[in-house]
């Protein structure tokens, strides 16, 4: 994590800043769209430098956002978390630095309160929990917060994914069971308005409850799109399947209704996992296909 990679967008008069626990994370383009090919990649060339590496890879963070409204401090999405340890060893025992960032901006953890999960995958919860040095437990990391859980999502998690074999629920137990215990967690609806202007849309497919979130303020508008897609690739090829979508036919349906929705409509798209620009617009290019056009850009 380091203090330069963070960066502020002004939606009126909310600011959303980005903390980034992974920058420029390479991989395959098939981690993100398993049918997708180095030769496409190379064919876009709005890809090029800064979404897609020379040789055809996909450059992306893992990042959590701050949401900063009059009176209100709200946490969206609290990545990886420090010291972990997950399934693939580039997620395991990051260092500490996240709260020092949001501090960065004249804000504590007592300060949050509000923490919104679009999702309950562990690179969007992590530090919702800390771990207590003395006891070794994890408690909430933000003590004046409601955490916000999608209901469906959380029952999918409880009742089906946790069990199935598939998925290891090592950050359930870490970093959700003990908000719960805490009588900390809202289970919300999918259209839960978090406060004046920001609200939630939904977006199911990723995991079963999905959502991402809405921002209005003074005539602008944009969204923290989750992980309702990865990689701006996405939006060219929003039809096509995606590797980590637990319902792939729901999260095509999703990605081809965004696409359709906010194309060309001026609001700005804060992708979750975007590299840098993480903020832009979907544009209708020149040939009549949709590219994502990076704020700066």
């Amino acid at each position: 994590m380091a203090r330069e990679h963070m960066k502020s967008w002004q939606i009126g008069d909310v600011t959303v800043t980005r903390i980034v626990e992974l920058w420029d994370f390479q991989d395959d383009i098939r981690m993100t769209m398993p049918e997708a090919t180095e030769e496409e990649v190379l064919a876009l060339e709005w890809l090029h430098p800064h979404y897609a590496t020379p040789d055809g890879r996909q450059r992306m963070n893992f990042q959590g956002f701050v949401v900063q409204a009059p009176g209100r401090v709200i946490v969206v999405d609290s990545c990886i978390g420090a010291g972990r340890q997950r399934d693939f060893d580039v997620f395991c025992d990051l260092p500490e630095g996240f709260l020092e960032d949001l501090e960065s901006l004249g804000v504590t953890r007592h300060d949050v309160d509000t923490v919104m999960c679009t999702h309950l995958h562990f690179d969007h919860v992590g530090w919702n929990t800390y771990k207590d040095p003395e006891t070794g437990e994890y408690k909430p990391t933000f003590p004046n917060a409601r955490y916000l859980f999608g209901r469906k999502e959380y029952e999918a998690w409880q009742e089906t994914i946790r069990h199935d074999g598939h998925h290891t629920d090592t950050h359930l137990v870490e970093c959700v069971d003990p908000i719960v215990a805490a009588g900390m967690a809202d289970f919300i609806e999918a259209n839960h308005v978090i406060a004046d202007g920001i609200y939630c849309e939904p977006s199911h497919g990723h995991t079963p409850g999905h959502v991402h979130v809405r921002i209005s303020s003074m005539g602008k508008d944009a969204i923290i799109t989750g992980d309702l897609m990865h990689h701006p690739m996405q939006c060219a090829m929003p039809h096509r399947a995606a590797t980590f979508d637990m319902d792939k036919e729901a999260g095509r349906q999703t990605r081809m209704g965004f696409v359709e929705k906010y194309r060309d409509s001026g609001v700005i798209v804060i992708g979750a996992h975007f590299f840098e620009p993480t903020a832009g617009h979907l544009e209708t290019g020149a040939d009549g296909e949709t590219w994502f056009h990076g704020l700066g850009l």
